[in-house]
């Protein structure tokens, strides 16, 4: 069927849910949502899951169960989001294999908590990999300095990574790295590469959010023209890179052996600021081999009035991205401090959500 969110599709945009509950599963508005609404993943996280259990009776029983059985909180935690994530796996499936593995995937967390060890992520990604037991099952680990060779680690390895929590284009960079370094490795160990799949996940409203109250302190015309410009800029300069990077005869090599491009994936594209438009980061980073994870609200709100035939942006505009981006130094924000701030923010939040759940749960 046509639809707004088909046209974004045939642009070139994966839609995946920034959204998964139990009652999403049980009532089939997931598999509705791949049929109307072109859906063709889901996304999770500490925050997401906190939301879903707490917000709602539909894991009271099982929770119980499990409590009476002597289960801790984290174990309960696990198992809760290992069934949700697996019944998801399985609505996905048909997608994931009419695609030949490029689409159809479910996303899982490890523990936010682990960000910055770089072993123990390593072993919880294994963990939820022989947990699930599904091909489409993507594991998150975040884009810290420890997250990065765990990256590595894990692709060499065989195992799909979503790469989370990325603000910075170095960071982007090296992500890329890790990812053609662990595909050169499992090459090297007679791995077949076309079973990897990976995306990027570069978090969009967030920039803005922080950008944005540095740029009112300066309170000059200049300045004032950024408002809300900088984060669909950050996007696209690491589209840019994305070109360029898997342009190269690096990646070159490990194509003609099957390799898949790690997709960039835009993350946090609700719009957190009321006096911008609410697709503002759907509409504006639409880009061929790219994902938009969006909450359902966001989905729906593009079905109601996105654009059916979104044209995605060009060379030019990344180059007025990259221009964009250095007007910021010339007003005396630093960029690095920016991505920062948002990085520790992104992996405190995910903590704070984590901690929350398992204190709701022992108690």
């Amino acid at each position: 069927m046509a639809s707004n969110l088909h046209g974004l599709a045939e642009a070139g945009v994966s839609i995946w849910s920034d959204q998964i509950s139990r009652e999403m599963l049980e009532s089939g508005e997931l598999a509705r949502r791949i049929e109307e609404d072109a859906v063709s993943g889901v996304t999770s996280n500490p925050t997401i899951f906190t939301n879903a259990i707490l917000g709602s009776d539909d894991y009271a029983d099982q929770i119980q169960s499990l409590r009476s059985s002597g289960v801790r909180p984290q174990e309960i935690v696990q198992e809760i989001m290992a069934e949700d994530i697996r019944a998801a796996c399985d609505v996905l499936r048909p997608v994931w294999e009419a695609t030949d593995g490029s689409d159809g995937f479910v996303s899982v967390e490890v523990s936010p908590v682990l960000a910055g060890d770089t072993d123990a992520t390593i072993e919880e990604a294994r963990h939820w990999v022989a947990t699930i037991d599904r091909p489409n099952l993507l594991v998150k680990v975040p884009a810290t300095p420890e997250g990065v060779p765990a990256i590595r680690a894990l692709t060499a390895e065989g195992i799909s990574v979503n790469v989370t929590l990325i603000f910075s284009l170095q960071r982007y960079d090296e992500v890329i790295d890790a990812y053609l370094g662990g595909l050169e490795d499992y090459v090297a160990d007679d791995g077949d590469p076309r079973r990897v799949f990976s995306v990027a996940s570069f978090f969009v409203s967030r920039f803005d959010t922080e950008v944005d109250k540095r740029l009112e302190s300066i309170d000059s015309e200049e300045a004032r023209s950024l408002l809300g410009k900088t984060a669909v800029a950050n996007a696209r300069a690491a589209y840019g890179l994305y070109l360029e990077r898997f342009g190269d005869g690096r990646f070159e090599a490990l194509a003609s052996k099957g390799a898949r491009r790690q997709k960039p994936l835009w993350a946090s594209t609700s719009t957190k600021n009321p006096a911008y438009h609410d697709l503002l980061y759907v509409e504006e980073l639409v880009a061929p081999g790219t994902v938009n994870t969006m909450p359902l609200e966001t989905i729906d709100a593009y079905q109601d009035h996105g654009d059916p035939s979104p044209q995605p942006f060009t060379d030019y505009d990344i180059a007025a991205a990259r221009a964009d981006l250095e007007r910021l130094a010339g007003l005396g924000i630093d960029y690095d401090d920016v991505v920062g701030v948002l990085e520790r923010e992104g992996v405190e939040k995910f903590a704070r959500s984590w901690h929350e759940l398992l204190d709701a749960i022992g108690s």
